[in-house]
């Protein structure tokens, strides 16, 4: 009984935090998933025609009661003023359909009896109608297709996008390239920073580490900020570099609002989280094994490499993934030092969320992410484990 007693409580103090898991975390992640693959909006705007295709095979014309449906849907989206609405949701997937919509909607209200055909001959094509009835159907797999640059044809066939509209996968492997590149940059430079932070004295340990501490004191926009003045063209590098006869006024090097300029300043915001764990795995090992190798007649380098490096692996590996993982979603770095060539996908995410409000294409870009840390985070176990590393 007072085992039941003490269960109930424990499950009471837990229940505010899974309360909180799910509110902000897991259920938004679900509902990112649900829009990926759930798009009611065509549906809801041309309900009639929806209903009239959902039987429709896509061979030959389409009943009789699609056409009446479709001209019924499209003077009812004239009368509430939803003609925009649904041209952009049709030209958002490439159907090029939105000049038919508008010439039709515009046409029923002076002739509400007419025929779609008196009113315009394309709706003669069966194309058309294909591609109505496959963007009324609420659940589709388009905005994946679309992620991963494909598309599908009016006879639904798989097929690439058109080269101009190819941009999602380029996006994607820039992402991936560029948080391989800072993470590696991270462990070259955060390696050698945390073996001295280590093996410091106190309270050179103390400074030390108040020095790795001290960005996550400091505003990601001050930080910012501070870059674009050392790295612009006229900033305080290239002023340097030119006072100093290195460069001449004409050389002065594209630091910043390019790739480069993101990388840059990646790295510094993404440093401590490979220190920190790297410190807190060389702060525990003991030196004997060190010494001992040394005891053996085993030279700096190759003890370095055969007893130390391997010891130093679980955070090596845990550093790593960290930035890895934090590179891949970053976004506000990008969007204010990484111009044109150094936007990441995360900035294309947004771009859809806040601006074109394609976020059924924001959600399955957001999947592709989030599958692709879920992989990480399944492999960590086997990265991190003591004694991963086989040299």
């Amino acid at each position: 009984m007072k085992l039941a007693r003490t269960t109930r409580t424990a499950w009471f103090l837990v229940l505010p935090l899974l309360a909180f898991l799910v509110a902000t975390f897991i259920g938004p992640i679900a509902l990112m998933l649900l829009r990926s693959t759930y798009d009611p909006e065509l549906a809801e705007l041309m309900p009639r025609t929806g209903a009239a295709l959902a039987a429709w095979d896509g061979a030959g014309m389409p009943p009789t009661t699609a056409f009446d449906a479709a001209r019924a849907d499209l003077a009812t989206s004239a009368q509430q003023g939803t003609t925009g609405r649904l041209i952009l949701r049709l030209n958002r997937e490439g159907s090029r359909l939105g000049p038919l919509i508008e010439a039709t909607c515009a046409a029923l209200q002076t002739r509400p009896t007419a025929q779609l055909m008196d009113l315009d001959p394309q709706w003669q094509s069966r194309a058309v109608w294909q591609v109505l009835a496959r963007q009324t159907q609420i659940f589709t797999a388009t905005h994946f297709l679309n992620a991963f640059d494909f598309k599908a044809d009016a006879d639904g066939n798989i097929e690439p996008q058109d080269p101009e509209r190819r941009i999602y996968v380029p996006l994607l492997l820039r992402t991936l390239g560029v948080a391989a590149t800072v993470t590696i940059l991270c462990a070259l430079l955060g390696y050698p920073l945390a073996h001295t932070i280590a093996r410091s004295g106190p309270r050179l340990r103390l400074v030390l580490l108040f020095a790795v501490m001290l960005p996550f004191w400091t505003s990601l926009l001050v930080r910012a900020t501070a870059w674009i003045v050392l790295l612009q063209r006229k900033g305080v590098l290239n002023e340097m570099l030119v006072a100093v006869g290195i460069l001449g006024d004409n050389q002065r090097l594209e630091l910043i609002y390019n790739l480069t300029g993101t990388i840059i300043v990646m790295v510094h915001v993404l440093l401590p989280f490979f220190v920190l764990p790297l410190y807190s795995v060389m702060i525990g090992l003991p030196g004997a094994y060190v010494r001992a190798s040394a005891s053996l007649g085993a030279w700096p380098l190759y003890t370095f490499w055969r007893v130390y490096l391997p010891l130093t692996y679980p955070g090596i590996a845990s550093g790593s993934i960290l930035v890895f993982v934090l590179s891949l979603g970053y976004y506000v770095t990008p969007a204010l030092v990484g111009g044109r060539t150094g936007q990441l996908i995360s900035n294309q995410i947004a771009f859809h969320m806040q601006q074109s409000l394609n976020w059924g294409l924001a959600a399955a870009l957001g999947s592709v992410l989030l599958a692709i840390v879920i992989m990480i985070a399944l492999a960590l176990p086997l990265l991190t484990q003591r004694g991963g590393l086989r040299i």
